[in-house]
């Protein structure tokens, strides 16, 4: 790969991408960019090229931590920086590997030293290399958790915190954020979305001349960067120069009450949560006035402003797409154009105001039904309805039905809040929510001997390993002799993600409507509990003559969502090829990801069609998941007076637990509860 980084003016098209991170380099404060957007769209070249436009930086010689001579941290762990030399260097761009541990983001600290001579032996982290530059995490959405909401901390704060066991360091951590995502392989959580200042949309263009460019320019660039590069330095160096401009401009911008007023009335219209998008919207304002090369804040500004800083935050569940209602946008603006001191609807002092006579919208007179103008249509919601129930001409579905094979498709019923399903045992997987593992955070429930590099120390252990000792090693004063075979580190534990398997139904004999439409809403919300307890998922549906992996093992709900909407029904119940092919998918994730335990949910009603011993069939590829010991729910969706149990003999089979429809509800189970308590407490009395 050429050290030479792609020219960022050489980029083709990305114009919303391209002014995001402009404004962030501008303002850093505006909180960075999330950028969104299929694999292939230039979003990592144009991240890494943004780094060489940022005006260089002064920096304290010998300092670690990237101190500016000119305002030197007063709690950076290398100062006091009092009579030093500096010197300047290009801003840096840190890029976060997806697998990076958290050590290695804030720093380590050596406990044993810490402890044992009293010295802060810190060694800095990536938040200590991103000081004043560019911190560049490509696939943020594949980071753990806890990964993310450290780092997204860090840049709220502007401070890195390492704390252990009462030993702490902390240092100034101010870089420009900037994360990457393809949304087909994971949302990432609504509150961490809100992090982000500003999010941006990209997709490859559709237009052949721009595609060939595209192909052209990195063909050229491939061939010979250097050439490449400097057809395009003129352009860098300009737009280098408007950047140092703009940030000069900056704290000269005068945000007016009008346009405060306009932003906080389009965050209030748009129902977004909390205060920090007010914030974020503001300050990307002023950034916007200041780029063009203004002193006051206009209504173009905060109109971008909210395209860029509000889409990401209009998401109420976490199948929503991030989007904003332009005509909202637009009409909410007008609303608010006017100053307190020219209210609007005010006249303009001759006697005419908007409520006199006048042409009304279709150029007859205004007013309404009582001024002349022309009634509003009272029949136009009736008119799909009548398209709907049928005409001769057009008779209505259902004197046309679907073949009897297949059925079309039919909506999800709304989701609600499942029972919580867990794998049984102590695991080791990804931090999530749902089942109990042995975990990074959570509470400690005992102490062990360090594994590799003491991180955890378990201080009382510690202690209790180390005093019967003190004698024999020749303690003399108040301080502890301790040994490298003393320390204890915490066994934490908290909770983890699994791998949640979801094996579908889809045959005839769930082909009644309303009954899929209760199935569909059932599986909807164990999606949902799956999004929120930070699980994977897959699904796997059955019908007609075989099985099919409809969604490979993902942590993309919506993409697993949008399967089951249209997930079609009819023919006959090959129960055995599903649980077969269900068994294969957990055979190769467990190659791929050992630590990850799965949870498998077998939606069906137990019947088994399509060929001689169906149902024993089953039965036997059912009992492959209890010799393995894998945790299983059967979804019982049998429905009518007469009930044959399959589903539950199915449970038994696999060693899982069956649970019905109305059971699967959290709330059901809560009455249920009450209504046996108060039972037992009448027949009691």
């Amino acid at each position: 790969m050429s050290d030479v980084r792609y020219p960022f003016t050489a980029v083709v098209g990305m114009a919303d991408l391209r002014l995001g991170l402009l404004l962030n380099a501008v303002s850093p404060a505006v909180g960075g960019v999330l950028v969104r957007g299929e694999k292939g769209t230039a979003k990592s070249t144009m991240v890494r090229a943004l780094a060489g436009l940022l005006p260089s930086i002064a920096t304290v010689d010998g300092c670690r931590f990237a101190c500016d001579p000119a305002a030197a941290d007063p709690q950076c762990p290398d100062g006091p920086h009092v009579g030093t030399s500096a010197s300047e260097r290009p801003s840096q761009l840190v890029e976060l590997p997806v697998g990076v541990a958290e050590d290695r983001i804030v720093g380590s600290l050596d406990l044993e030293r810490a402890l044992a001579e009293g010295v802060k032996a810190y060694e800095p982290g990536l938040l200590a290399k991103a000081h004043r530059g560019v911190l560049y995490i490509d696939e943020v959405n594949l980071l753990q958790d806890h990964v993310v909401d450290l780092l997204l901390d860090a840049a709220a704060m502007g401070r890195s915190y390492v704390e252990r066991e009462g030993v702490s360091v902390r240092h100034a951590a101010r870089f420009l954020l900037v994360g990457t995502m393809n949304p087909e392989e994971g949302e990432l959580r609504p509150q961490l979305l809100d992090r982000f200042g500003l999010t941006v949309e990209i997709a490859a263009t559709r237009d052949p001349a721009e595609r060939a460019e595209v192909v052209r320019r990195r063909l050229a660039y491939d061939a010979d960067p250097v050439s490449f590069a400097a057809r395009f330095a003129e352009e860098e160096r300009e737009l280098a120069e408007r950047i140092t401009t703009a940030r000069e401009l900056l704290p000269k911008v005068e945000l007016t009450d009008v346009a405060l007023r306009q932003i906080t009335a389009v965050c209030a219209a748009f129902e977004v949560d909390g205060l920090r998008a007010d914030i974020v919207m503001a300050r990307t304002a002023v950034a916007l006035a200041a780029w063009d090369g203004r002193t006051e804040v206009l209504e173009e500004d905060v109109r971008k402003a909210a395209q860029l800083a509000l889409p990401h935050r209009r998401r109420r569940n976490p199948f929503d797409a991030p989007g904003l209602d332009e005509e909202q946008l637009d009409r909410t603006l007008e609303e608010h154009a006017q100053s307190e001191e020219e209210p609007e609807g005010e006249g303009d002092g001759d006697g005419n105001g908007p409520e006199d006579d006048g042409p009304g919208p279709d150029g007859g007179p205004g007013g309404g039904p009582d001024g002349g103008g022309a009634p509003e249509p009272t029949d136009g919601p009736e008119a799909p309805e009548a398209s709907v129930s049928g005409t001769p001409e057009q008779p209505v579905p259902a004197q046309h039905p679907a073949p009897a094979r297949e059925s079309a498709p039919v909506a999800a019923g709304d989701p609600y809040r499942t029972r919580l399903f867990t794998v049984h045992g102590t695991g080791r997987g990804a931090q999530g929510r749902r089942s109990p593992a042995e975990t990074d955070s959570g509470h400690t429930v005992r102490s062990r001997r360090p594994r590799g590099t003491l991180s955890r120390l378990h201080l009382t252990a510690t202690l209790q390993a180390a005093a019967p000792h003190q004698v024999a090693r020749g303690r003399s004063g108040r301080a502890l002799v301790l040994q490298k075979d003393d320390f204890r580190e915490q066994v934490r534990q908290g909770r983890e993600s699994n791998l949640v398997l979801f094996v579908v139904d889809a045959s005839g004999s769930m082909a009644a409507r309303q009954r899929m439409t209760a199935v569909k809403g059932a599986v909807l919300s164990l999606l949902m509990d799956a999004y929120q307890r930070r699980d994977k998922i897959g699904m796997i549906t059955f019908r007609g003559a075989g099985a099919e992996l409809a969604l490979p093992p993902t942590s993309s709900v919506e993409v697993g969502a949008a399967r089951l909407e249209s997930l079609p029904t009819g023919g006959r119940t090959p129960l055995a090829a599903g649980l077969l092919r269900a068994h294969e998918v957990l055979r190769v994730e467990r190659l791929r990801d050992p630590s990850r335990r799965p949870l498998v949910v077998v939606v069906t009603d137990g019947r088994a069609t399509g060929g001689r011993d169906a149902l024993a069939q089953s039965q036997r590829a059912a009992e492959l998941f209890a010799a393995q010991g894998v945790a299983s729910v059967v979804l019982d969706c049998e429905s009518g007076p007469v009930r044959l149990g399959l589903a539950r003999t199915l449970a038994g089979r696999l060693g899982g637990t069956a649970v019905t429809l109305d059971e699967l509800r959290a709330e059901g189970v809560a009455s249920l509860v009450r209504e046996n308590r108060a039972s037992s407490m009448r027949k009691a009395a």
